[in-house]
């Protein structure tokens, strides 16, 4: 199975998420604090029951930790570069950068594996289980902002080319397991602090405390039910 058709199950997976993010956005009526609130409670959700889980089973603590660190940094970098005078707007910008890192690891290691055709069930099968959450959770950003959906299309695009890109390095470079844990840490780090800092906090005295717990514990039962499935 070749990178551009795995690149194609990848579009159509977080194109699937997309359009169960769509359905809750018209539940909510747009309302861009509960679309936040549910990306916050969705994203910590998706951290806590997958991606720091699985993470120290597959890498050393010492990297991810780093890398957590690294990405703390970095988010506080890129979050002065891309809305320096309107800190109030959750970034997609951001979100997506970290969700393009945290697929790096994936990619390269698919990319290894894409010559064993007895995989190839298995890995399409995981691609599109695994990047559900993705497309939930950048279309519910992106919603979150009121966004046109012809740019959410183009991130869309721009995702699936990297994970194509990605997954071609693969086949020729085997990244060492430090340097992939590290990789895990920083997307650890840029999607923590996003969910916490730019989608939760920002709307702590905007909405009463009930509506707050709402959004964000129906955030956490999602991811919870997206783990469920792909598990």
């Amino acid at each position: 199975m070749s990178a551009m058709i795995l690149g194609g199950f990848l579009f159509f997976s977080i194109s699937i998420g997309g359009t169960i993010a769509w359905v809750f956005s018209k539940l909510f009526q747009h309302t861009a604090q509960g679309l936040s609130l549910l990306c916050g409670g969705f994203l910590v959700g998706l951290l806590i029951l997958d991606i720091i889980p699985s993470s120290f089973q597959m890498y050393k603590s010492f990297g991810i930790i780093l890398g957590i660190l690294i990405g703390y940094l970095v988010f506080q970098l890129l979050s002065s570069l891309f809305h320096p005078t309107n800190y109030q707007n959750p970034s997609v910008s951001l979100l997506a950068i970290a969700m393009v890192i945290h697929t790096i690891p994936i990619c390269l290691t698919v990319g290894n594996l894409l010559g064993n055709s007895a995989l190839s069930i298995t890995i399409t099968a995981s691609i599109i289980l695994h990047h559900l959450p993705e497309g939930f959770a950048l279309t519910t950003a992106f919603l979150s902002q009121s966004e046109k959906l012809w740019k959410l299309f183009i991130y869309f695009i721009g995702f699936s080319i990297f994970f194509i890109i990605f997954i071609l390095i693969g086949q020729y470079w085997d990244l060492t397991i430090r340097a992939q844990g590290i990789l895990m840490g920083l997307s650890i780090g840029l999607i923590g602090t996003a969910s916490i800092s730019e989608f939760i906090l920002h709307h702590v005295q905007t909405v009463t405390c009930k509506a707050f717990l709402t959004y964000i514990l129906l955030g956490y039962l999602l991811s919870y039910m997206f783990h469920v499935l792909a598990g």
